[in-house]
């Protein structure tokens, strides 16, 4: 374990955990930073970004995260490839210990771990993501406009997709592999009224159609009662089957709610532990947009800087 204290250390590279890099830089505080196993976050695996401000003509997600991460290099970010595998924010200063077995101590710490989409484990399904297969209809929904989609899943967040997708796209068809959804009455409700959204009762996804040049053809289906094989046409697939926080590794130090997303200071980004904040998706299970992770991310660092000089930790 190394004596070096940094003032202020952030773990989560995506849009949230690089804007907060960047204004913590400005303020000289030296962030450090650890990109975890997914450098750049779920931008990395999107395609074109059209409703992130500053890019008229829009920008992939792998060169928005690019242009980001040279920036908090420009203000004296140390981007450092570790996971942090777990915390004692018990300790002054607090502890983070890598996965290289080293120990790196930090005044304030930034939790900016961002979640993961849940996806049906399919190699095709993988192989299609960003080709027409996507998790967020908000950031995607407007590539296929006039065009019909399948939405996969039951619950709340299933409907909220399918009533957004189906103002832009031509047709929507939900696939749900039981009999009902577990979704509320009241989004049920809106979600069957629609004359554009058709629903496939108990089915389940066992391939994506299509390719990297043309997209996504279609779906190949199965009968969860009869067994049955059937292929749907359609051009698109979004997955609706929720989100997992990557936030692990503080489920002993941080509150969480009940799908464990941290919670945080209404109006804030402070957590319960003193010099600990939390942003982006970690702690937004409303919004998951890159705008607001990066709109928390800049909070986190002017509550951290302000934490510290408060504490006399950081002039």
């Amino acid at each position: 374990m190394s004596d070096t204290v940094y003032p202020i250390v952030i773990i989560g590279s995506g849009a949230a955990g690089l804007t907060a890099a960047i204004y913590a830089g400005r303020a000289d505080m030296k962030p450090l930073l650890f990109a975890g196993i997914q450098p750049g976050g779920q931008l990395t695996i999107t395609t074109e970004v059209e409703n992130y401000p500053g890019f008229e003509h829009g920008i992939m997600g792998p060169d928005l995260m690019d242009v980001m991460t040279k920036q908090a290099q420009r203000f004296g970010t140390d981007i450092r490839y570790n996971m942090v595998e777990k915390v004692d924010f018990a300790s002054s200063p607090k502890k983070l210990f890598l996965d290289d077995d080293t120990i790196v101590l930090a005044h304030a710490v930034i939790v900016a771990t961002g979640a993961s989409a849940k996806y049906l484990g399919l190699e095709s399904e993988q192989h299609l993501s960003g080709y027409g297969v996507s998790a967020c209809a908000t950031c995607d929904g407007f590539f296929f406009k006039d065009r019909p989609i399948a939405v996969v899943g039951g619950g709340d967040t299933a409907m909220e997709e399918a009533s957004y997708l189906a103002k832009m796209c031509s047709e929507v068809v939900l696939i749900h592999r039981r009999d009902s959804f577990r979704a509320s009455a009241v989004m049920q409700e809106r979600v069957l009224s629609n004359p554009k959204v058709k629903v496939r009762w108990n089915s389940e996804v066992l391939e994506v159609l299509g390719t990297r040049e043309t997209g996504v053809s279609g779906l190949k289906l199965r009968d969860t009662v009869t067994g049955e094989l059937s292929e749907m046409a359609t051009q698109g697939l979004f997955l609706a089957i929720g989100h997992t926080p990557n936030t692990k590794p503080f489920a002993e130090w941080l509150d969480m709610d009940e799908s464990g997303y941290l919670n945080v200071v209404p109006g804030s980004t402070r957590t319960k532990i003193p010099g600990v904040f939390a942003a982006g998706d970690c702690a937004d299970h409303i919004y998951r947009q890159a705008i607001t992770a990066a709109g928390t991310g800049c909070m986190a660092a002017l509550d951290a800087e302000r934490w510290l000089a408060d504490t006399g930790l950081h002039a």
